[in-house]
């Protein structure tokens, strides 16, 4: 089959090369899928993951990415839940071959059913984004109706789902993100906009949640936000400076069959609409990867038509 893979850690998105890899072996509680459409985050050839299994040992040649939406062709032993010819959507793991590739092996568990209405590119940019915006709103920051919510790269894969996700929810939502994001966000639903590459994150006032998506600097300022007894939520970095009065929480997303359909019923009631950016084929990932040209929302690999 055709994949995308990467050998030297050191050589970057430059190591990425389309190549022919051994079909996967569907090891007991897997399905494989026939991948229509793929989705990767941009800093996961950073991940250990991508390079080593659960072991810690090298596993390259390794398949990145981990969104995948697609049609299964094969149960592996003890399988329940799907059956072959059935669409699904959902997550590969971390520490094995992903979903950039024309098949990929993946627990069952880790993907829900798709409805034949839904499109494939559509439907992968929704598992990693749509996951991390609710277990990182609901799940660790607990946001409720009525509370204020700062969303930072709130046109983002992830910020524009969490903009959606907790304007649903009642809340009063300020997203950033840099100027020409500006109609976008507030297009979302969000009600107030700063532009972080000339506002000041004070303006903002006291809220109740931030989440955030960019780290550094940002991360840094936004704990002065937080009021005592709100959260601050990042997936960039682990951080060193914590709100007072207030909780700091870093988390990586995980799987969740029940949370993927709860996802996918509301995709199909027009309450939620993943941003995709730009399809692009598995021949072009690298430059993908590279992000030349900065899009809203999420990029997505298209492996099979249909």
């Amino acid at each position: 089959m055709r994949a995308i893979t990467v050998r030297d850690r050191d050589a970057g998105v430059g190591g990425l090369t389309l190549t022919d890899m051994p079909y996967p072996h569907a090891a007991e509680n897997d399905v494989i899928v026939r991948v229509h459409a793929a989705g990767f985050t941009p800093g996961e050839l950073d991940w250990p993951g991508t390079w080593s299994d659960r072991a810690g040992r090298d596993r390259t040649p390794s398949i990145p990415g981990h969104e995948l939406s697609g049609v299964v062709v094969e149960l592996g032993y003890g399988t329940t839940g799907l059956t072959v010819g059935q669409r699904v959507f959902g997550l590969t793991d971390w520490t094995r071959n992903g979903s950039l590739a024309e098949y990929a092996a993946v627990e069952a568990r880790n993907l829900a059913p798709l409805a034949a209405d839904v499109d494939h590119t559509v439907a992968a940019a929704l598992p990693v984004s749509g996951l991390t915006a609710w277990q990182g709103l609901f799940d660790h920051a607990h946001l409720a109706t009525g509370q204020t919510v700062l969303v930072h790269g709130a046109a983002g894969g992830v910020g524009s789902i969490a903009v959606q996700l907790a304007r649903e929810a009642g809340a009063h939502v300020i997203g950033t993100g840099r100027a020409d994001d500006r109609d976008v966000v507030l297009g979302l639903g969000a009600q107030t906009f700063l532009d972080l590459d000339a506002g000041d994150l004070r303006h903002a006032g006291e809220v109740d949640v931030v989440f955030d998506v960019i780290g550094g600097d940002i991360l840094e300022r936004s704990t002065e936000l937080v009021r005592p007894g709100g959260t601050l939520v990042t997936i960039a970095t682990p951080p060193t400076v914590h709100p007072k009065g207030g909780r700091a929480v870093f988390f990586v997303v995980e799987p969740d069959r029940a949370r993927l359909a709860d996802l996918a019923h509301r995709l199909r009631a027009g309450r939620l609409k993943p941003i995709v950016g730009a399809v692009r084929p598995l021949s072009e990932t690298a430059s993908a990867f590279a992000r030349h040209h900065r899009t809203p929302g999420k990029t997505i690999i298209q492996v099979a038509d249909g």
